[in-house]
């Protein structure tokens, strides 16, 4: 793809409008298209050059949203520093792509009827993994699968976007409650 301004624009575009495809949708699974198009401030033949249909656009943003989850987990650098440290970036980091985390997993047909055509970047650290020395380390609690603190992390992260959409907790306490709570159970008393 060409540098043109075009090309950057036309780029830009695309993104917003898939970002806003996975906020808009995340919060109400019925949304039309001229909701997501009103969300990205974009009109609907806009939306329809780069989407001609809502399967298409739904198809792309499950994609998109695998990505944005995928470089925000690359980007908390989980395989760096002490356990808790790179758990703490981890939450904060998932609790920045919220939207799209809720998305991906608030209703499972989304996943089901969308067969995603996505190959996970294998040189990124994975949240099993980060849990898995937080327990050889003493940090994360051994009598608990890997498994289980992840989709308890999952579900704090998930929990915590829903009461920030419902007004119930202020954005800005999301990370610093799922953090607080996540640490209460799943962090070895008197650990480091």
């Amino acid at each position: 793809m060409s540098d043109s301004p075009e090309s950057g624009t036309r780029s830009r575009t695309r993104r917003a409008i898939l970002s806003a495809a996975a906020s808009v949708l995340a919060r109400d699974r019925t949304a039309t298209l001229a909701d997501v198009a009103a969300a990205a401030e974009v009109g609907r033949s806009t939306l329809h050059r780069y989407f001609p249909d809502r399967q298409e656009l739904v198809r792309a943003a499950v994609d998109d949203s695998f990505r944005a989850v995928e470089n925000s987990v690359r980007e908390a650098a989980v395989d760096q520093g002490p356990p808790l440290a790179a758990m703490r970036r981890l939450i904060s980091a998932m609790v920045d792509v919220g939207d799209r985390l809720a998305f991906l997993f608030g209703d499972p047909r989304v996943l089901e009827e969308f067969t995603v055509c996505f190959e996970p970047d294998y040189s990124v650290p994975t949240t099993i993994g980060l849990i898995e020395r937080g327990q050889a380390e003493g940090v994360f609690d051994p009598q608990l699968s890997a498994e289980w603190i992840q989709q308890v992390l999952w579900s704090l992260t998930y929990t915590g976007w829903e009461a920030a959409e419902k007004g119930l907790l202020p954005r800005h306490d999301v990370t610093p409650t799922v953090t607080r709570t996540f640490e209460s159970g799943m962090v070895v008393t008197g650990g480091p």
